[in-house]
């Protein structure tokens, strides 16, 4: 891995509470709880995310494998489902369960990787262009418009659904981005490989 991509990695595997932000302002955030774990039996870069609402993290909203990638000059996160999502829910914090995740079992999401620059705090990075990434919320289908910043102390992040014809927002954040801070740190779990390579 490239310096750049070794330090995206090593600042996204943790755990992330937006807890603060919610306790202070719940009619418009609500508690939500983000982890991102190394796969080692995937290719290099291949982390493990589940989103869950801190009342039920048994049951997280979202889980997806992103996998972190030099591109030319610059780094992007591919975007890939799980089929039959269900039977690795909470996976991240079971070994057993991150272990027998295969390459099988990953569907790429067409449309929704990230293009990430490195700052001189971290990264930002986007949903690619195009508003190719479609997602189906309350029967509704609606492109993806999502970003973030990621730093040693935390992440922002911000994500809008968008009528494909008239590209009004129908959901997402109205108030501003949500404001996670780190709260557990998995990079010591990263494949001394990866960090080699």
């Amino acid at each position: 891995m490239s310096s750049s991509l070794s330090r995206l990695v090593r600042m996204l595997c943790a755990g992330y509470s937006n807890q603060a932000q919610a306790f202070e302002n719940p009619p418009l955030y609500a508690h939500i709880l983000v982890k991102f774990r190394p796969l080692p039996q995937l290719e290099s870069g291949s982390l493990l995310l589940e989103q869950s609402y801190a009342i039920n993290p048994a049951a997280p909203y979202r889980i997806r494998v992103l996998r972190a990638e030099q591109q030319g000059e610059g780094l992007i996160i591919h975007n890939q489902a799980l089929h039959e999502d269900q039977r690795f829910w909470g996976a991240v914090d079971d070994p057993a369960k991150r272990a027998a995740i295969t390459a099988e079992d990953l569907r790429s999401l067409e449309g929704c990787a990230y293009v990430v620059r490195e700052t001189s705090a971290g990264f930002s990075g986007e949903v690619e262009p195009g508003c190719r990434c479609m997602v189906e919320r309350k029967g509704a289908l609606s492109y993806l418009v999502s970003s973030f910043e990621l730093t040693e102390r935390g992440m922002r992040t911000i994500d809008r659904g968008h009528d494909p014809t008239s590209h009004e927002q129908l959901w997402g954040s109205l108030a501003g981005p949500f404001e996670f801070e780190r709260t557990e740190d998995y990079s010591q779990e990263l494949p001394a490989e990866w960090l080699a390579a």
